[in-house]
């Protein structure tokens, strides 16, 4: 239980941005528009990513396919950017 509760606390924030900052690219028209409609979702799912932790069997497990998660998002986050298929604004 303390295995899934520290993988809760250190990936369930980042796992959330991750799922945030890809629904905010990917949303269409003006940046502007749907910012802090986003971002009114970032506490939800940041909740339900910590949520998440707890649902696997073992800690170990937990660790692995949280990691993982969190790795293909952000590792699709920056092929989405450096492929150009979408542009940040800054």
């Amino acid at each position: 239980m303390t295995g899934q509760s520290l993988a809760a606390v250190f990936l369930g924030l980042p796992l959330a941005a991750a799922i945030t900052g890809l629904i905010a690219l990917l949303l269409p028209g003006d940046a502007k528009a749907h910012t802090l409609p986003v971002l009114l979702c970032f506490v939800p799912l940041w909740v339900a990513t910590m949520s998440l932790a707890f649902a696997f069997r073992s800690a170990r497990a937990t660790w692995g396919w949280m990691s993982l998660a969190t790795v293909l998002l952000y590792g699709l986050l920056f092929g989405l950017k450096v492929t150009g298929l979408v542009v940040i604004p800054a």
